[in-house]
Order: C-alpha cells, then structure tokens, then sequence
C-alpha cells in the first residue's frame, strides 16, 4: 500500500506543484531547454557551472549515502512550493541555529543584470528556522538529488550539509542549502528597507522578485509559519507598491 506523501499536512496538497508540471525540475531536457534560454538572453557560456563540477559537488556531500537508506530534503524558499522532485512523505521541520534571509544578490532567475534580484539563504543565527523536510525514497535518491542539485548549485551558491532537525514526527537530519559566504553573489544580511527596495524592482527570466516574496509570504502564513523578517519585508513591499 503507498502511504500519502501529505499524511501529516493534508492541506499542502493542493499547495505544492507536482514534479511533472514544475519548469524548476530540471532533468537534462528541462535544463537544455534553460540553457537555450539562457545562451538567447546573452549570457556566456560560463554563466552557470560545468555539469562535471556540479556533480562532483553532489557526490562529494551524498556519494557515500547508503543505497538502501532515504534521504531528507530540507526547504525553507521557493523548494517549499515547487520541490521538483519526487518525495514519499513531508513533514514540518525545525532548523535550530538558523534563519532565512536574503543574502545572494543575482542576476539570473528572478533578477538581471540591469534588475538584480535577492534570493533566499540558511544563515547561522539564534533561533530556529520552521520550513518543510521532503522525504526522497532510497530507490531515487541519486537521480532525483541529481535533478535537484542542477537547480540549487547552478552557480553553486550554496554550501550543501547534513543538519540535524527537529519535526513533530521526530528528529532527522537533512540536506540543506546553506549560506556560502565565499561566493561571490553573497552580500549578507542588509538593512531592511534596502533589501526590500532590491526585491522591489529585481525581475528576470522567473518573473519578478516581488512574486517571489508574496509567494513565499503565502505560502508560510498557509502552513501556519511565523517567520517576523519576511513579514517584515512583505509588508514593505506591498506598501511602497
């Protein structure tokens, strides 16, 4: 018998995009079509990581996970509404240690080179960061974090980790993408009113930054997440609209 995916949040389920019709699981076919887009916008063929550097990143982190065993995805941005992979089972989960904030300044995705754009990051800070643990099932866990890590480390941006994590089912430990602060689109926490200001006119090939953010806003204030910094910058952005 398969047990359901949304077992323990029954009111996810129409909130979450399924794999199938998400734009952001990028298999290589979904990829090339990317980077066609991408080469048609005029950025050089160094805009993103080569595939072999991608991969040795992923297999530097999980090439030694047992095959027999699951893996947990943790999400706290846009992964918390569009994944694009497949999972067996979702739960609320607590990073404690941690905060989400908008540390990486780009321009691709949701932002350009004349509208750059902030995105989302795991910063070591007190207090704990609530998102959502996706559960990959042991059978798909190297080909789907595969179609994962094309995603998150594009650019590689981010310092994949093992955290441990707190849920209402019980502890795990699960993937992060954690702040790089040695990357290059890394600026750190700025002040408020300037973050909201960048998110205000960042837009790219994704749409805007703005929809980013009211996607995110919703999507906490659904699941009940009481996050006061992206309220913050929420109600900012829809004040000076």
């Amino acid at each position: 018998m398969t047990v359901d995916a949304f077992i323990h949040l029954p009111n996810l389920r129409e909130r979450v995009t399924p794999p199938e019709k998400s734009l952001l699981r990028l298999t290589p076919e979904m990829f090339a079509m990317w980077e066609g887009r991408a080469r048609a916008a005029g950025l050089p063929a160094s805009w993103r990581l080569p595939d072999e550097v991608i991969e040795e990143s992923r297999r530097a982190l999980l090439g030694e996970h047992r095959s027999g065993d699951d893996l947990w995805i943790y999400s706290y941005g846009s992964l918390m509404w569009d994944p694009g992979f497949h999972f067996s089972e979702v739960r609320l989960a607590d990073a404690e240690g941690y905060q989400r904030r908008f540390t990486l300044k780009i321009d691709l995705g949701r932002g350009s080179l004349e509208n750059p754009a902030l995105m989302l990051s795991l910063e070591p800070q007190a207090g704990r960061c609530r998102g959502l643990a996706f559960r990959m099932a042991a059978n798909a866990v190297h080909a789907e974090s595969a179609i994962l890590w094309r995603r998150e480390m594009l650019r590689g941006g981010y310092a994949p980790a093992m955290v441990p994590m707190t849920t209402p089912q019980g502890p795990i430990t699960a993937l992060a993408f954690l702040s790089d602060r040695a990357h290059p689109s890394y600026v750190g926490e700025l002040p408020l009113s300037e973050t909201a200001a960048i998110i205000a006119s960042g837009k790219g090939i994704l749409g805007t930054n703005r929809e980013y953010l009211a996607q995110l806003a919703t999507q906490l204030r659904a699941l009940g997440i009481d996050d006061p910094y992206v309220a913050e910058l929420y109600r900012q952005i829809v004040e000076s609209a």
